[in-house]
């Protein structure tokens, strides 16, 4: 799908929203042309990408002002078949609202913890808000930090049914090699053998968020 715009966002930090962005770009890069917008604050994802040389295991990165989102996203649009925001750690700022009214899909990250579901209510509020003015968006979940021995995250599935949108099948696991990925300046793709489960779990997203 050519001109795809996709936004990786959250109430809350620390729920691997930069971890998801930076793999899910490196994996739409092998696709396709992909920019990455960096528009937090924080600025995670723009270090991460100038850590090191990743023998082009990454797309381009670019930091972005956050008066300037919507028209840096067009821009990009113009010029990539793929385009990744990264938004701020919160939704008390007008950017992230900038930023869902200006793309097509909105991934919301989440680790199997009842604090980072009751933080999704807020962006359930948004996603709503948004679709006023966007009616194309489309918005999904991704668990995040999965772990198959833990209950919590076995049943995370269930209850994230009460949300307004739909939870993707594919899911991100707790694995080393994300860890790994970011201190070495590169993607899960980057890691070659280290990185090949974590790979093919992104490259399950990607192939279940295309067809979506």
């Amino acid at each position: 799908m050519p001109g795809l715009r996709i936004a990786v966002a959250n109430q809350k930090g620390g729920t691997g929203k930069t971890t998801l962005a930076l793999n899910l770009a490196a994996g739409l890069q092998r696709r396709g042309s992909t920019l990455v917008l960096d528009a937090d604050p924080q600025a995670s994802i723009s270090q991460w990408a100038a850590l090191g040389d990743d023998n082009g295991h990454l797309p381009a990165v670019q930091a972005v002002a956050q008066d300037d989102v919507p028209a840096r996203i067009a821009q990009g649009t113009r010029g990539h078949r793929y385009v990744v925001v990264d938004c701020p750690p919160t939704l008390q700022t007008a950017t992230v609202g900038d930023v869902l009214n200006s793309v097509d899909v909105l991934l919301v990250p989440i680790q199997p913890s009842p604090v980072d579901l009751w933080a999704s209510v807020d962006i359930t509020a948004a996603v709503r808000d948004s679709r006023r003015h966007n009616p194309r968006l489309k918005a999904f979940v991704v668990l995040n930090q999965l772990d198959s021995r833990n209950a919590l995250s076995r049943s995370m599935h269930e209850a994230l049914a009460e949300l307004e949108f739909p939870t993707l099948r594919a899911g991100l696991a707790r694995r080393a090699a994300y860890r790994s990925a970011a201190v070495e300046g590169t993607s899960v793709y980057g890691l070659g053998h280290r990185g090949k489960a974590a790979a093919r779990e992104v490259e399950a997203l990607i192939e279940e968020l295309l067809q979506s």
